[in-house]
């Protein structure tokens, strides 16, 4: 992670822009999972809550597009270069994030327990978090990626149906989802606000 005291670099600053339209995407869609898992119960606070985080983070990520465009010194071809190689294997990373969780759809349709994808999802996408923490010297991902494990593995454990009140839920999809939209909402928050630390050195 670059130094405290260092001005972070246009590039830099783009690619937090894009890590948050990133955590705040697919922490939309895990959210999504839990609402639909959780058949309207306290409905609408889940779907208002998460459209009022996506908002913010997506406020967030726009916001730092604009500063980087703001930014008037050039990327040297240094950073250009750093760029072509982070995003090289971030792609590589996330290529293989996609064939793992394609992998585990058709295992778990095979075996006919894909009430345990989701679980099995989340820690995939944990696991994937452990190369970007050492890719992007973040170690906050190293964190999320431990977050995401764990709670995959305990809703494996609850389960798959209960009940509160008169509503009937799908107890494992309503936890991983909504914790899984958590923790992915927490990260971008995360990055959002430690490049806003940064900018304002």
């Amino acid at each position: 992670m670059m130094s405290e005291f260092v001005k972070p670099s246009k590039s830099a600053v783009l690619g937090a822009a894009n890590g948050i339209m990133f955590m705040t995407f697919f922490g939309a869609l895990w959210a999504s999972i839990g609402i639909v898992g959780s058949h309207q119960l306290g409905a609408p606070w889940p779907l208002v809550l998460s459209t009022i985080v996506t908002i913010i983070l997506l406020s967030g990520a726009i916001s730092l597009f604009g500063k980087s465009r703001s930014m008037n010194h050039a990327i040297t071809p240094k950073e250009k270069e750093d760029t072509k190689r982070i995003n090289r294997k971030f792609g590589l990373i996330f290529g293989l994030e996609g064939v793992a969780i394609f992998l585990a759809s058709v295992i778990c349709n095979t075996l006919d327990h894909f009430e345990v994808f989701f679980p099995v999802m989340a820690m995939i996408v944990g696991i994937h978090f452990f190369p970007l923490a050492t890719l992007f010297r973040e170690k906050f991902y190293y964190g999320t990626g431990i977050v995401m494990c764990m709670l995959g593995i305990i809703s494996l454990f609850l389960p798959i149906n209960a009940t509160f009140g008169n509503v009937s839920i799908i107890m494992m999809s309503t936890f991983i989802g909504f914790g899984s939209a958590v923790t992915l909402w927490v990260t971008g928050l995360r990055i959002w606000g430690t490049m806003l630390k940064q900018l304002k050195q």
